[in-house]
């Protein structure tokens, strides 16, 4: 079973290294991907910072059924704009946890795609399982700033960056 006060504290402490890898995505590079497969810079970024949006919904809604809510990402335009949708998906994520009671967390929530069932879990799992994509996303996103020679900070320690800083 989850807490919602530990939930909220971890979704707080991912949010101060979240948004610091956000600051550093180059406006100039949205379009960049490393592989044909993968994410645009600009896609992976925004995925980043509405992931804890996911909080909110988990808690307000029973389900996401993408086939008939098709999702689309806000605009976004430039670092400000970027961090401005974060802080925005932060605050409802916040906001719906301060609120939350435990058993709150108790109900289930479904991910699907029309009839399909991707995942059915209470909305304790699907909020834990959005701070895991935040960890993860977040991970890849410092994968992309490397390859692109952008200095990356350390999420739970210094990052090489930081050392070599340190060592001058």
């Amino acid at each position: 079973m989850y807490n919602a006060k530990t939930l909220l504290a971890e979704l707080n402490n991912e949010a101060e290294t979240t948004r610091k890898f956000l600051a550093l995505v180059p406006v100039d590079k949205f379009d960049w991907q490393p592989h044909p497969r993968s994410m645009t810079l600009k896609r992976l970024a925004t995925h980043v910072a509405e992931l804890p949006g996911w909080t909110q919904m988990a808690l307000a809604t029973s389900e996401l059924d993408f086939e008939n809510n098709p999702y689309t990402y806000p605009a976004v335009n430039n670092t400000q704009d970027l961090l401005d949708f974060f802080d925005l998906s932060l605050a409802k994520g916040q906001s719906e946890l301060e609120k939350a009671s435990d058993a709150d967390l108790l109900p289930t929530w479904t991910l699907r795609s029309g009839a399909h069932i991707i995942s059915a879990r209470t909305r304790g799992e699907v909020i834990h399982m959005s701070l895991c994509q935040t960890i993860h996303h977040r991970a890849q996103l410092g994968v992309f700033l490397r390859l692109l020679n952008v200095p990356i900070p350390g999420s739970y320690g210094p990052s090489a960056d930081e050392m070599e800083a340190m060592k001058s």
